[in-house]
């Protein structure tokens, strides 16, 4: 018989760089699940996608055992990585902070696929050019 879930965790840790620290800690250690344990799981998972933050889903298990989903990282932070930019605009709408292309938005969309409500490279090109508006950043071509 399968497992019962008595919790499900969302997280966004850095790459390769999950330590008992918070947000990790805190978040796993109420509910009883071995911190280090996870933190070695998903380093070794996410090895060679350092400066990436990815979000996990961790289930955890009535007898404090856990599994865990990687999603791809946010769209935000992949148009930041693809416009050589620290952050977004402050002003979005109002001042143009950076621009990427028509390529660089269909390989995001491309990478985001999965994690996105289309199965349509069209539709999912648009939603990642919304996101780029929205940041204040201008899509070429």
């Amino acid at each position: 018989m399968a497992k019962k879930i008595t919790a499900q965790i969302k997280l966004y840790v850095p790459a390769g760089q999950a330590n008992p620290a918070p947000p990790v800690g805190p978040a796993l250690g109420q509910h009883g699940v071995n911190i280090m344990q996870f933190c070695k799981q998903f380093n070794d998972q996410t090895k060679g996608r350092e400066g990436l933050i990815l979000p996990a889903i961790i289930s955890v298990y009535e007898d404090r055992t856990f599994s865990f989903i990687i999603k791809s990282p946010p769209s935000s932070v992949l148009i930041k990585r693809a416009a050589n930019l620290a952050k977004a605009s402050g002003t979005a709408g109002k001042e143009v902070i950076g621009k990427i292309t028509v390529k660089q938005v269909e390989e995001i969309a491309k990478l985001k696929m999965k994690d996105l409500n289309t199965s349509d490279l069209k539709q999912a090109i648009r939603i990642i050019s919304g996101t780029c508006r929205s940041m204040g950043i201008q899509v070429e071509g």
